[in-house]
């Protein structure tokens, strides 16, 4: 094939995408915000949410960060919101990984005490974006009532945004959210006895 058949070609294609793309965009005209859930077994799920963090920072939006599980080891992410971003509400349920921990009980009053400061922002209309890391793994081990959860999230402002992040969460969560993504492990470092990396993994 010639070049110049490739070049035809590939312009009839692309000009066949921007028409369903154009379209796509012409559909889209409900204005709000969107619940996004972020599971799966593969690495991502976090990075992915700050990414988002990033995004709203850039517009000069408020944002709040809740991190269920989380909060013994500093990470990255904590560092520098903390250290260069005011306008970000960062807390942390700061017991470490469940499996660490092994006290049920004292987990469950941290998920408690955690999820009241995830409600407070659920309903502030002032935050454009609210992540909630590892929110999942409350519903999984039942710390914290599902209904209840799921209430807060359908309940919040309707311009606010929420990204929810964690494996599994349930269908109730999944038909809720307006986005799911699964992110899927292929393969880890880890698993080949990499350790994790500073600024990387954590």
């Amino acid at each position: 094939m010639t070049d110049e058949r490739k070049n035809t070609r590939h312009k009839k294609a692309m000009e066949k995408q921007k028409a369903n793309v154009d379209a796509s965009i012409r559909a889209a005209d409900t204005e709000r915000g969107v619940g996004i859930l972020l599971t799966g077994n593969g690495k991502g799920k976090s990075s992915s949410a700050f990414g988002m963090v990033m995004r709203a920072l850039g517009y000069g939006y408020k944002v709040g960060v809740i991190q269920f599980i989380k909060g013994e080891q500093l990470s990255g992410e904590e560092i520098y919101l903390r250290d260069h971003c005011p306008e970000v509400d960062f807390y942390q349920m700061g017991t470490g990984f469940t499996w660490d921990t092994q006290d049920r009980s004292a987990d469950i009053e941290a998920a408690q005490r955690t999820w009241e400061q995830a409600t407070a922002m659920l309903s502030n209309p002032a935050f454009h974006l609210v992540v909630l890391d590892e929110l999942t793994y409350m519903l999984a081990f039942d710390y914290l009532p599902e209904a209840e959860v799921l209430a807060a999230l359908a309940g919040r402002p309707e311009a606010q945004s929420v990204v929810v992040t964690g494996r599994g969460g349930g269908k109730p969560l999944q038909d809720l959210m307006d986005t799911v993504s699964e992110i899927k492990e292929i393969k880890h470092a880890y698993n080949n006895g990499i350790k994790a990396r500073r600024g990387v993994d954590y």
